[in-house]
């Protein structure tokens, strides 16, 4: 592995932008630009090996795209009661699409990318309570949609439509921690997409500096609706909790934003 200082790292950035269109070299991962800039980098899985400085990490993404950038995984409290799984997919999930087919008749999904702008289509919502230092997962069954009725009346029967009781929650300070250990510098590389036949082609344009994650600049995107909290998880898997991203919104979180490219 490579071992950079910070100059050396943006000269680095500097010349792979020079070169123009550069083939995916993972052809068929969707992870494509971020695995082809790792190689080109020769490090691994987003780490950046910089002596004598703070951690620093690398997010990529596509420009003009509407897909979000996964910040980080962490399940919500509490812990003990394994929230996702036990409560919210078994009181509030539904039949999943491959159920009978791929899966078990009763195999159910709980699926949601939700935030803190507006109810999701099956009213969940994420609340930011600074009074007592959480985030929380709100329910609110009058701002589920009219498609999904027969649903709520699973949930009815079920559990009853009153809030959820525990409400999910992440603590400001384990949270603060987390994200803060993961994103406590990083280099944003944007990069545009081309395919000629079947082959990938990318043109990384675009690199931004990132320094000193700022916890409350964090949570005022969460409220915005720009970082989104991403549910996904079935009968038979649990794929995990993610803080995600909107494209652009990420130096929004760090006190310092040095364009580079």
């Amino acid at each position: 592995m490579k071992i950079y200082t910070k100059d050396s790292l943006i000269k680095e950035f500097q010349t792979i932008a020079q070169k123009g269109w550069i083939p995916n070299t993972r052809q068929g991962n969707n992870g494509g630009i971020g695995n082809t800039l790792e190689d080109l980098l020769g490090i691994e899985e987003n780490n950046l090996p910089i002596p004598n400085a703070a951690e620093w990490e690398l997010k990529t993404q596509r420009l003009n795209t509407s897909s979000l950038t996964t910040l980080f995984h962490t399940e919500p409290s509490p812990r003990a009661v394994k929230f996702v799984p036990q409560i919210l997919l078994l009181n509030y999930g539904w039949r999943h699409q491959e159920a009978g087919k791929k899966y078990p008749k009763s195999e159910l999904s709980f699926r949601q990318t939700i935030h803190g702008n507006s109810p999701s289509d099956r009213g969940f919502m994420v609340k930011i309570d600074r009074n007592e230092r959480k985030i929380l997962i709100s329910f609110d069954s009058d701002s589920v949609i009219d498609a999904h009725r027969n649903w709520l009346k699973t949930v009815k029967q079920r559990t009853g439509l009153g809030q959820l009781n525990p409400q999910p929650y992440w603590g400001f300070d384990d949270l603060s921690n987390k994200a803060g250990t993961k994103l406590l510098n990083c280099f944003y590389v944007q990069a545009d997409v081309k395919k000629e036949g079947n082959k990938e082609f990318y043109h990384y344009c675009n690199v931004t500096m990132l320094q000193k994650f700022n916890f409350e600049g964090f949570l005022n995107q969460i409220e915005k609706g720009n970082i989104l909290i991403d549910f996904d998880a079935r009968t038979g898997h649990n794929h995990g909790t993610k803080f995600r991203m909107r494209q652009n919104y990420l130096p929004e979180l760090y006190e310092k934003a040095t364009a580079i490219i």
